[in-house]
């Protein structure tokens, strides 16, 4: 079996309402380009994955995909995973780790295709189920935080994430304590400050979040910021969750556990080059005895692939659902929902194992690039 084609099919998602995640991001402008990406075998095969999100339009990294690493698959067998791995990695300088894994995916969504396996079983087998946290957007009031905190708890995750308003860590404390007051002390939280912190700062807000039982204290430094990460954790007593978007991919992880800068390691299919990476991260985190931690992957394909990875390995605890979750849902027929139990569960069809919408990718497509 050979690969014959590699497209990337460029469609729109409309009505998206005003939305921000953070500093690193560009708030939702109303609309935003997501791509299909199709790798096509000479027996009529085909793996899918997809790359953009509501605050990442997909079409840059569409046109460098299929420049940069659309040569690199043509001819080859898409069963040759490590191989094609090892081979894509090396373009990173002149392409994005979205670009990477986004063809990963595709590949071991075509590999369990050919088995006709789920992804996850190819992986390792582990659950079908895992428990899943909601994670919220920024809101300009400590009252629209302590809403949708009660209402998270009412609908049955397992937790909830706080990335604060971007006011002022004075202010994010504030949102923690009201927030804390509100679910009670039982009910688990986690603050990701989005790397806006510094040392000091840091260290004030996570002493606070301390005392108030938070579960964990996620990105509080800048991304590659290791010397500072390791004088906090030596500091706090508080779980420390790093690595989201440090430098790199799989290799860059080495630095932060032999500094011992973070408590958990950080990545997704969509930053740190796909189910490959992500793989292959979790193992060495559990050689170590740390649990990785797998982030939201920007849309809904990626989000499958991410609860494949999560299925198929031991040491990741809580599966992400950014909210408002139904803006993060667009180009499947059967997403991911979240029981009454707060629990996600894995598709079990081959590959990927959802159905994609085709017909609402039709009537949505601005181009086609191959």
């Amino acid at each position: 079996m050979k690969i014959v084609d590699v497209t990337v099919t460029q469609f729109e998602q409309a009505n998206i309402r005003s939305l921000s995640f953070g500093p690193h991001n560009s708030p939702t402008t109303g609309k935003s380009m997501l791509g299909l990406v199709t790798v096509t075998t000479d027996e009529g095969l085909e793996g899918h994955a997809f790359l953009g999100s509501i605050t990442k339009s997909s079409e840059l990294d569409a046109l460098s995909l299929i420049r940069t690493l659309k040569p690199i698959l043509l001819g080859r067998d898409p069963l040759d995973r490590e191989m094609l791995h090892q081979q894509i990695c090396k373009r990173f300088r002149s392409t994005t780790w979205r670009c990477i894994g986004a063809v990963d995916v595709a590949l071991w969504d075509l590999a369990g295709k050919i088995a006709g396996l789920p992804i996850y079983r190819l992986i390792g087998g582990y659950r079908q189920l895992v428990p899943a946290y909601a994670s919220s957007p920024g809101h300009e009031s400590v009252e629209a935080y302590v809403e949708e905190a009660l209402e998270t708890k009412a609908r049955g995750f397992h937790a909830y994430k706080i990335h604060p308003p971007r006011k002022g860590w004075q202010l994010d404390i504030e949102v923690c304590k009201a927030v804390r007051a509100s679910v009670g002390t039982d009910y688990r939280l986690m603050l990701d400050s989005t790397w806006m912190y510094t040392y000091t700062e840091a260290l004030r807000v996570g002493r606070a979040i301390e005392e108030l039982g938070f579960y964990w204290f996620e990105d509080p430094l800048a991304e590659d910021d290791i010397y500072n990460y390791v004088k906090l954790r030596q500091k706090l007593d508080i779980p420390i969750l790093a690595t989201e978007f440090s430098s790199g991919g799989f290799h860059a992880y080495a630095p932060w556990i032999m500094s011992q800068a973070t408590d958990y390691l950080r990545g997704d299919v969509v930053v740190k080059g796909g189910i490959t990476a992500c793989m292959k991260t979790a193992h060495l985190a559990e050689g170590f005895q740390m649990t990785y931690e797998i982030h939201h992957g920007g849309n809904s394909l990626n989000n499958v692939a991410n609860l494949h990875v999560m299925c198929g390995i031991r040491n990741s605890e809580f599966f992400e659902v950014i909210l408002p979750d139904d803006v993060q849902k667009f180009g499947l027929i059967n997403d991911i929902e979240i029981d009454a139990n707060g629990m996600a569960r894995v598709p079990e069809a081959a590959g990927l194992g959802v159905e994609i919408d085709f017909n609402l990718i039709r009537r949505n497509t601005i181009s086609v690039l191959s």
